[in-house]
């Protein structure tokens, strides 16, 4: 198989995510609605009793060592592990790397759909009365964030806020897990792959900016990714083939020996015929 070239690989990951960053701005929903669905999933969390971010909210508003650590990560490292993880990948796996590129692009656009049919206001948007406390504005001296989510100061208006269904952050990071724990060689690279998609999933508790059934969406989201990457590979490489065949000069049809294509110049005679024309 071909290795990928690194500038058309760098090409079409910067074009699928610089659409999926527009999507997300274009699709913004009210923030009636957004918060209507985010108090549904809390109620459903709540009947089930597996309202875990209420506990963990507390503890990291609580106790700083756990709330600005979190905030920290929560602000960069989806941004920075995924195309660290993607870069390893196309080095050191060249002949995995597509199928796990093709795989995060798929769940990726997946995710925005659930972005446009579902906006959902995140736990730290439902206003005080519910418990939540915004940690990243309760620590935002500690960082280059404000009050509104991982935005830099003044940008806040750059994102959209009520894309919490799915969580693309959860998603993100079990896909560098399961990469790390697929194709990493030392005992320390396939745990850091089993432990960073679960402190992923804390962080975006504690800090209230997803509720759990946005995490296990986030899963849902890149186990469908999976399941579809195959077609779309074999899609991709019929329309390679297509455009990469070379055209048939004679539409397919062959010359019996001696005949000449009409205006086609004479081929010089060779020893055989000199040879034979002498007998």
């Amino acid at each position: 198989m071909r290795r990928p070239r690194w500038w058309a690989e760098l090409s079409l990951l910067a074009v699928v995510y610089a659409a999926y960053s527009g999507g997300r701005l274009l699709v913004k929903g009210d923030e009636t609605s957004a918060v209507e669905h985010g108090l549904a999933i809390l109620r459903l969390e709540e009947g089930l009793g597996i309202d875990a971010e209420h506990p963990l909210n507390r503890l990291f508003t609580a106790v700083p060592a756990l709330g600005v650590p979190a905030d920290f990560a929560y602000a960069s490292l989806h941004y920075l592990v995924t195309p660290a993880v993607l870069v390893w990948l196309f080095r050191r796996r060249p002949a995995q790397y597509r199928a796990a590129r093709t795989w995060l692009m798929l769940a990726t656009l997946l995710g925005l759909v659930g972005f446009t049919l579902l906006p959902t206001a995140p736990p730290r948007l439902l206003g005080a009365a519910h418990g939540f406390a915004d940690t990243m504005a309760h620590f935002a001296s500690y960082g280059w964030w404000g009050g509104e989510a991982s935005a830099p100061r003044g940008m806040g208006g750059l994102t959209n806020q009520y894309a919490a269904m799915p969580s693309l952050h959860v998603g993100w990071a079990l896909w560098c897990g399961v990469m790390l724990w697929r194709y990493g060689r030392t005992p320390l690279t396939k745990a850091l792959g089993v432990a960073y998609p679960l402190v992923t999933a804390l962080v975006v508790m504690g800090t209230a900016n997803h509720y759990l059934l946005d995490a296990v969406a986030g899963a849902a989201v890149m186990g469908v990714g999976l399941l579809l990457a195959p077609y779309a590979l074999r899609f991709a490489d019929r329309v390679r083939g297509t455009v990469e065949a070379p055209p048939v000069v004679s539409g397919g049809w062959e010359t019996s020996a001696g005949e000449h294509i009409p205006g086609q110049r004479s081929v010089p005679s060779t020893a055989d015929d000199t040879s034979a024309t002498a007998r």
